[in-house]
């Protein structure tokens, strides 16, 4: 594999060559309620499986399919799961089954895997589905006892099938399991939430309305609160953490005052779940019936109800579900009789696996702390992430009275440099309110490090950044304008506003602006306030970072494309399209893009490519046309190769592939970096400029000597990226080794290693190491103190 190998560690790799799944019977199976990615899950764990020569079987319709037997049980083929990337539920079908949850059920169930020789399950489902598979696999050599005393099946049978090993997959949109950051279907199902706010929003300022929404989750709040936060609700329910009693007058009253700030609308949302402190359920009429009689707002309620489990997955639950689906099949494989049975997940961008009754247990103590009214408890035992999005919210909705803030006298400064991305807004407006809430006065930069040395600096307000977190593009506007020709007039803009730290939200030109800020600070004095910058750039090419802001909008925006392109292609038969995505050098876009797709083959600069490797692709092409997928989808990074250009490709494509396919080009250019911010990239956008701003505020007080501030050290000059598990403030200087500054990309870039499970999925031979695929960790309960430099997301 070119451009993923690490030579020094060589010896310590471990290549999946050497797992085997001949001889070996892997089932598919999707149970509980439906969720969108589970599909992109059930095609990678076919497609993995048949790779290392298992045979892999489906079973329709959940548990229930597995108790009939039958036609509800068959093998698998490579083609069967071609074209499902794109669709939502499950299409091999879902049931609850009330009989898989008898002794006979059961005993039935073993029978029909012992006929098919299955030893082996991958279940996708909730925390019922897997607690039912983890009992199924604790009786399992009781009921082939069973079978071998009813003579339904013989000694050999039950020698040969004696151990059954258990893979787990969570889909569910709720994300209400404990262990995993995200479960398969809550993005999806927050895009669906999401695209529904952003439409009330319109009418709702249209007519000056008050509007409660109701989104799915009866016993976790996850959908509500990152709703909440993604959309700047002005008041949430969720059933984890009820309001203080008496809140009935503080909504009311918050409602008036935003409306009395010349608010036009205001959003209510509510979890289905939501309780009081008495555990007596908050529903949506409630709460309208509540404001029209204390406010006489015109209000509406909008119950969201199944839309939220329709609909396309999202570029994010494609590529969760595809990776989860081979960290299964790599699980079942090195699986043995003293292994528990686990589930495998994302922490971070890491792939984990994690005993799943560990999990089990962890998420119903969640509902025992609720129902014994323990919600602080309730909490934590969500998790980090859920702690954070809570504390977050809640530090973002709510205004003080400009008596009770602090006052600090600190003026921060915050502007926008480089391209526009999706989710700078979002990382505004939360700099802006949480700078105000820490007492400091915020001042807004128009047009990046230009508008800076020419002046374009004003105070900006709580209002003022109302309704920004949906917005696409930069409101402050932006340049790529660097700041080392201008040093002079910065410092003197910086003392005429008496600024005292610095926030820049921007791409490669933020990072090379700090770089030249900071390496100046012994020639201007002005220079030595804290100064942080956040990653936002579609290309993803910030080094200390492994995701910037606006990088997953437009990965969706290559995902739907791609989707519509694909549904061409299908439609005329033998046809291969070639796409030319963004993203400079940096090739993250192009192979991301092209996993979430589907797509055949993906040209990047990171890994050279040749005239021969063009040629095997063509003939990989020409050898899938013969069978019953008759289209094709290569995606070509823009700069991956200065001669072998999308013109290039795509004629020797038409040349070579002449009489068994035609070739079509699209170059899918600015609409990448277009269209409203997804709700990843609000709240990533959101809590990453939360953390930079208490970072700025601690360091503040730390180098305020003398009646001035004066930071010159190297560790005032961060970077916050999230690298693996947790986000981490890391000095710009020392990132500067990290750098190819040419091609403007990090040297080392953690997505490379998906670049062989993306040729796996497309059937290509390759080595794939898994020397870093998830090992069995343990769900931990006492959690680390955060550190000042690294925060969990």
């Amino acid at each position: 594999m070119a451009g993923t190998a690490a030579p020094k560690r060589q010896d310590t790799r471990k290549f999946f060559e050497n797992l085997s799944g001949a001889g070996k019977s892997i089932a598919v199976l999707t149970s509980g309620g439906d969720a969108q990615g589970m599909n992109a899950a059930v095609r990678a764990a076919v497609r993995m499986g048949i790779y290392v020569g298992a045979k892999v079987y489906f079973i329709h319709e959940g548990y229930q399919g597995m108790v009939d037997g039958g036609d509800n049980i068959k093998e698998a083929t490579w083609e069967s799961v071609s074209s499902m990337l794109q669709v939502g539920g499950t299409v091999i079908g879902s049931a609850r089954c009330k009989e898989f949850r008898t002794h006979e059920g059961r005993l039935k169930a073993a029978h029909n895997l012992v006929q098919h020789s299955i030893t082996n399950l991958c279940v996708i489902g909730g925390d019922g589905s897997l607690t039912g598979a983890n009992l199924f696999r604790e009786e399992w050599s009781g009921l082939l006892d069973e079978l071998v005393q009813q003579g339904l099946i013989d000694d050999e049978a039950a020698r040969s099938n004696s151990e059954l090993h258990i893979v787990g997959m969570v889909g569910s949109i709720d994300n209400d399991f404990c262990g995993t950051d995200m479960t398969i279907g809550t993005d999806s199902a927050l895009h669906r939430i999401i695209e529904v706010v952003d439409a009330i929003m319109t009418t709702a300022q249209s007519h000056q309305r008050t509007f409660v929404l109701e989104v799915m989750g009866r016993h976790c709040g996850y959908l509500a609160l990152v709703s909440a936060l993604a959309c700047g609700a002005d008041w949430v329910f969720i059933p984890e953490m009820p309001p203080e009693d008496g809140w009935e007058d503080s909504m009311c009253q918050k409602l008036s005052e935003s409306r009395s700030r010349g608010s036009r609308l205001n959003i209510i949302i509510v979890a289905e779940g939501a309780i009081d402190r008495q555990g007596q359920p908050i529903t949506s009429g409630f709460v309208k019936d509540l404001v029209v009689r204390c406010l006489g707002f015109d209000t509406r309620v909008t119950i969201l109800g199944h839309v939220q489990r329709g609909g396309t997955p999202s570029a994010f639950d494609r590529i969760l579900a595809s990776r989860m689906g081979v960290e299964a099949v790599l699980a079942l494989l090195e699986a043995s009789a003293n292994t528990p049975a686990c589930v495998v997940s994302l922490v971070g961008n890491q792939a984990v696996r994690l005993p799943l009754m560990e999990c089990v247990q962890m998420t119903q103590e969640v509902q025992k702390a609720m129902d014994e009214k323990k919600f602080e408890e309730a909490v934590r035992l969500r998790g980090r992430s859920f702690e954070n999005n809570l504390s977050t919210y809640r530090l973002l909705s709510y205004r003080k009275a400009d008596s009770e803030l602090p006052n600090s006298s600190f003026n921060v400064a915050v502007l926008n440099v480089g391209a526009p991305a999706a989710g700078m807004n979002a990382a505004v407006r939360s700099a802006v309110r949480v700078g105000i809430t820490e007492g400091h006065k915020m001042f807004a930069v128009s047009d990046g490090f230009e508008g800076f040395y020419k002046g374009q600096i004003k105070e900006i307000k709580w209002g003022d950044v109302g309704g920004w977190t949906g917005q696409g593009g930069s409101l402050l506007g932006t340049k790529r304008t660097l700041p080392g020709k201008h040093l002079e007039k910065i410092a003197e803009q910086i003392r005429i506003h008496n600024i005292n730290a610095l926030l820049v939200i921007g791409g490669f030109e933020a990072y090379v602006g700090l770089l030249e800020l900071s390496s100046a600070r012994d020639k201007y004095s002005e220079l030595c306030v804290p100064m942080v910058m956040v990653p936002a750039t579609v290309s993803n090419n910030i080094p200390g970072s492994d995701l910037s802001i606006g990088s997953d909008t437009a990965l969706n925006a290559i995902t739907d494309t791609c989707d519509r392109i694909k549904q061409s292609a299908s439609g005329t038969k033998r046809r291969v399209f070639i796409i030319e995505t963004m993203g400079g050098y940096c090739g993250y876009l192009a192979t991301v893009g092209g996993l979430a797709a589907g797509a055949d083959t993906v040209y990047i600069y990171e890994e050279p490519f040749d005239i021969r490797d063009l040629q095997g692709n063509v003939e990989h092409l020409t050898q899938k046309m013969k069978t019953s997928i008759q289209r094709g989808l290569v995606l070509r990074n823009e700069n991956c190769n200065e001669n072998f250009t999308t013109d290039f490709i795509y004629q020797l494509y038409t040349e070579e592939g002449r009489g068994v396919f035609d070739c079509r080009k699209n170059i899918l250019g600015h609409m990448q970096q277009g269209g409203a911010p997804s709700p990843f990239d609000r709240n990533f956008g959101t809590k990453v400029a939360a953390k930079a701003i208490q970072w700025i505020t601690r360091t503040l007080k730390d180098s305020y000597k003398g009646g001035r501030v004066f930071a010159n050290s190297e560790d005032t000059a961060c970077l916050l990226g999230m690298r693996r598990r947790a986000l981490v403030f890391q000095p710009v200087s020392q990132l500067r080794d990290e750098t190819d500054f040419v091609h403007r990309i990090p040297k080392e870039q953690w997505w490379l290693k998906l670049r062989p499970l993306m040729k796996i999925l497309a059937k290509y031979k390759t080595s794939y190491d898994v020397s870093d695929s998830g090992q069995l960790e343990h769900v931990t309960r006492v959690r680390p103190k955060e550190s000042k430099t690294s925060a969990t997301i």
